[in-house]
């Protein structure tokens, strides 16, 4: 199966909570996104915010892994409330503002944005690696 690579919209303040636990959740704990993840896929987060609602402007990326072999599982999520989370293998990155890959991106050529708003999007290889490249310097 070939790897796919994804962004994942969400707040920094979430990205750190999954960061901790080795989990990725999104849009608010919903099934559907993470059931388009395979096993090796990598994955990135896009922060446009610090804090989910209302928290300061971000717009950088706060996290790469790959997505572990087991599939999405429920779990209890801090509102009581429960929601979908599959694992991660996160790697030591460094918070990369978006401003500084912007012109070297594909998916940013376009109406980005309204890619980020779904809260998950696919990106090519070669804007992975771009970003992998930035978040993984020494």
């Amino acid at each position: 199966m070939t790897q796919r690579h994804w962004i994942g919209t969400v707040s920094r303040e979430h990205v750190l909570i999954g960061v901790a636990g080795g989990f990725a959740m999104m849009n608010h704990g919903k099934l559907a996104p993470l059931k388009r993840l395979s096993p090796g896929d990598g994955l990135i987060y896009y922060s446009p915010k610090d804090a989910w609602p209302d928290g300061a402007p971000l717009k950088a990326f706060t996290a790469i892994g790959t997505v572990g072999d087991l599939p999405p599982y429920a779990a209890e999520m801090r509102t009581g409330q429960t929601g979908y989370r599959i694992d991660i293998d996160w790697l030591t990155a460094r918070e990369t503002p978006i401003s500084q890959l912007t012109d070297s991106l594909e998916f940013t050529r376009g109406n980005w944005g309204m890619l980020a708003r779904r809260g998950l999007f696919e990106v090519s290889g070669t804007d992975f690696q771009t970003i992998r490249a930035a978040m993984l310097q020494e």
